[in-house]
């Protein structure tokens, strides 16, 4: 089936296959109706997943008896971590997130910064620093050798706006500005992001409401 990037509470997973990865997409429930992200090496068969966010069982039983060997935490809401300790501990994945963040997950043995590299298997995701969400968000950045970079953005950018900063003035401007100079600035139109909630889009599709979002303020 065509990958559309689409997953609701109950449905089953989207799975989209790269020559050298393979991502799949859960929406884990709760409130918030978050989405996990499970990338598969296809040369080595190593698993990592994005934000063990609710749902620990329907987790688990996606990585199967691959298991995983990392769990990625783009940021520090609740809603994004409710499974993490459970995860962690039944599959003995190393636990990564930005130092700003790191004090406030239950589990992190490994803190990143901008600009550092996280694999899975023969894959390398760099990490990209995004502060405004919370002080150590972060988006990880696939350059297929296909041409088409793939980005997991968590809830730094979604399609119509960048996340929610609570009315804080200072807070927007940073993520605004670390948005449209980090991703937009140096990446193609055809980037596929991957965000936290809800659907996919392009980098494309949302380039000319940048001005839009800066003047509203949200």
């Amino acid at each position: 089936m065509t990958y559309t990037g689409h997953v609701s509470p109950g449905s089953a997973p989207a799975v989209r296959e790269l020559p050298a990865l393979t991502i799949t997409k859960q929406s884990v429930g709760g409130a918030f109706d978050n989405n996990a992200y499970l990338l598969r090496c296809t040369a080595t068969g190593a698993q990592l997943l994005i934000d063990a966010a609710n749902d620990a069982a329907v987790l688990l039983g996606l990585a199967g008896e691959a298991g995983l060997e990392t769990v990625v935490t783009t940021h520090a809401h609740g809603d994004h971590w409710g499974a993490l300790a459970e995860v962690v501990a039944a599959t003995g994945a190393a636990s990564v997130a930005h130092r700003d963040d790191a004090p406030d997950l239950p589990v992190v043995t490994r803190t990143v910064e901008d600009g550092d590299t996280i694999t899975v298997g023969e894959v390398a995701l760099e990490v990209i620093h995004l502060v405004g969400h919370t002080p150590g968000s972060i988006a990880l950045l696939y350059q297929d050798p296909g041409g088409t970079p793939h980005l997991w953005t968590g809830d730094s950018l979604f399609p119509g706006g960048v996340g929610n900063t609570r009315g804080d003035r200072a807070a927007f401007d940073s993520l605004i500005t670390d948005v449209e100079t980090k991703l937009f600035a140096r990446l193609p139109d055809s980037t596929w992001f991957y965000p936290g909630h809800g659907d996919d889009s392009t980098l494309g599709h949302e380039r000319p409401s940048l001005p839009e979002w800066r003047t509203r303020g949200w």
